[in-house]
């Protein structure tokens, strides 16, 4: 094999197909990344002519290939180890590179530099899936930003892969994709062009890892047809479910690169009973000044704790704490209209929120050109510039809806029903200890259970969680009157085996746990089993 290609273009390629090599493979050649030079003309003999170099690699359950042009000289294939090619290819100057045989794989020529890197046996190496099915075509910039909308909210917990997953439904000529970690849920809703005969069967839903799909939007261009091919496995609709679904496969041809990944069987949650119909409260938000508002003020935030929104006529203060060191707030004009002036997120969760509702298809080139003397509008995936967003939501324990603010013109303002809707459990709001024991403030602390604003009536999943970890204290307090402390160190672990304190509550003699100041409220969301939402 000989072959001549421009540095620039083999980068790229080694670089996006190298995305898709497993972290730890189970057989070796599975980290090798294979090279197939290919002539246009088959059947020219001689001298170097035009053809194509394809990367590719696959691990039984994604599959990456991208072809950049190439002058063969002798067509050939070559498996070498993937991230060692990536990490030469990167340090090369900007100049052809010239491949080669050598006795020892397959040399690498640039310039003054030259390398010779051991090939791996190519024979056991995997054959490429094919997707005999072309489900439908796609706007790429369209789809590219409807994946960033959503995968945010996949769950990250591979002890639960259905929510690793983002549910793309496909009904006649909508695409539904919808993903949720329990805590949120984020749906968009977006045109597509199905093949002929393709919708035929009904509605179908597929479950696709999240990660693929986003390394799949990486790949979509504005103004670029994205073809969706599939490769059935089994009873395709109704979720995917039954024996033959861990075989189907779905696969995105864009240009010179196609991306497969392999489907996960099961079904997704029943997500659309989810949003409420109707809310008690709505508040306008400029996007990008409410964002940068949470920003900040999440700074002084520790790690789970929320930034609590405080409505008022015309505007709206972000504020969060955390105990002894450190407070902020900051107000954003706003329009609220309802009778719940008080509700708290998480700022991670709110954010995610935000910027997905304002989130934009890119611009074809074309019409991405700034006339001269125009200052450039920034970033596509930032949002319009004064876009804002839509707050839904009827008490502070009860979960809200984030959407782009609907054109007063426009049927859409009148509900939560756009084409992109993220629902997102509240969290409750931690009160000093003086207010706590006056019982003030929204979701004020009483013995028993978190009482509500108005209603008065108990918060149950919260009360349940309070009094389980009072219970644990006691029977930590009845153990630590028999059993030694384990460890004397700082005093993290206490003669509990699952008890771990903090080190200003150390295992000291005579400590009480029962006895001791109040335990600290849970800051968890009212929802936690995955079929409440």
């Amino acid at each position: 094999m000989r072959f001549t290609v421009q540095r620039d273009a083999l980068a790229e390629a080694v670089t996006w197909v190298a995305r898709a090599l497993p972290t730890r493979p189970v057989v070796p050649v599975l980290a090798g990344l294979l090279l197939r030079a290919e002539r246009e003309d088959q059947n020219q003999r001689g001298s170097n002519g035009p053809g194509w170099l394809t990367a590719s690699c696959f691990d039984y359950e994604v599959s990456a290939r991208m072809r950049v042009r190439a002058e063969v000289a002798e067509p050939g294939v070559f498996l070498v180890p993937g991230r060692l090619l990536v990490e030469i290819v990167r340090s090369l100057p900007a100049q052809p590179v010239e491949f080669g045989d050598d006795p020892d794989g397959i040399s690498l020529t640039c310039g003054e530099a030259s390398f010779a890197v051991a090939s791996l046996p190519s024979a056991e190496y995997p054959e490429l899936p094919e997707l005999p099915q072309l489900g439908g075509t796609a706007d790429g910039g369209v789809l590219a930003t409807a994946i960033g909308q959503v995968t945010p909210a996949a769950s990250r917990d591979d002890t639960l892969p259905m929510l690793t997953a983002v549910n793309v439904e496909l009904d006649r000529a909508t695409m539904t994709l919808a993903a949720t970690d329990r805590y949120r849920l984020a749906v968009r809703e977006l045109g597509w062009n199905p093949a002929p005969g393709f919708g035929d069967a009904g509605r179908v839903s597929l479950l696709v890892p999240a990660r693929t799909l986003s390394d799949a939007a990486k790949m979509m261009s504005a103004g670029t047809e994205v073809a969706i091919m599939l490769r059935p496995g089994g009873d395709r609709a109704g979720g995917g479910g039954g024996a033959g679904a861990a075989e189907a496969m779905i696969g995105f041809d864009a240009g010179e690169r196609r991306l497969t990944a392999r489907l996960l069987a099961g079904e997704f949650v029943r997500y659309r009973s989810r949003f409420p119909e109707q809310f008690g409260c709505t508040a306008d938000l400029p996007a990008e000044a409410f964002a940068e508002a949470v920003r900040r003020v999440a700074l002084v935030a520790e790690r789970g704790t929320p930034v609590q929104l405080t409505f008022a006529p015309g505007r709206v203060t972000v504020g969060a704490a955390t105990q002894g060191q450190a407070r902020a707030r900051e107000s954003v004009p706003a329009d609220f209209a309802g009778d719940e002036p008080v509700i708290a997120f998480s700022p991670h969760y709110l954010l995610d929120g935000v910027i997905a509702a304002t989130a934009t298809a890119p611009a074809t080139p074309a019409a991405a050109a700034v006339p001269p003397g125009e200052p450039p509008t920034g970033p596509a995936e930032r949002g319009a510039v004064g876009a804002g967003v839509r707050l839904w939501f009827t008490s502070p324990s009860k979960p809200a809806v984030i959407t782009r603010q609907p054109d007063q013109n426009a049927a859409e303002a009148k509900g939560a029903d756009g084409a992109f809707r993220y629902l997102v459990v509240p969290q409750r709001v931690q009160l000093s200890p003086r207010l706590r024991a006056q019982g003030r403030g929204v979701g004020g602390y009483r013995p028993g259970g978190i009482i509500g604003p108005t209603a008065g009536a108990p918060c149950r999943a919260n009360s349940r969680a309070v009094n389980s970890q009072i219970s644990m204290a006691r029977i930590s307090s009845e153990r630590a009157a028999n059993l030694p402390a384990r460890s004397a160190g700082d005093g993290r672990y206490c003669a509990s085996r699952s008890r771990y304190l903090a080190p200003a509550r150390s295992c000291q003699p005579g400590w009480n746990p029962a006895l001791a100041e109040p335990m600290a409220e849970p800051r968890i969301p009212v929802f936690q089993s995955p079929a409440q939402l």
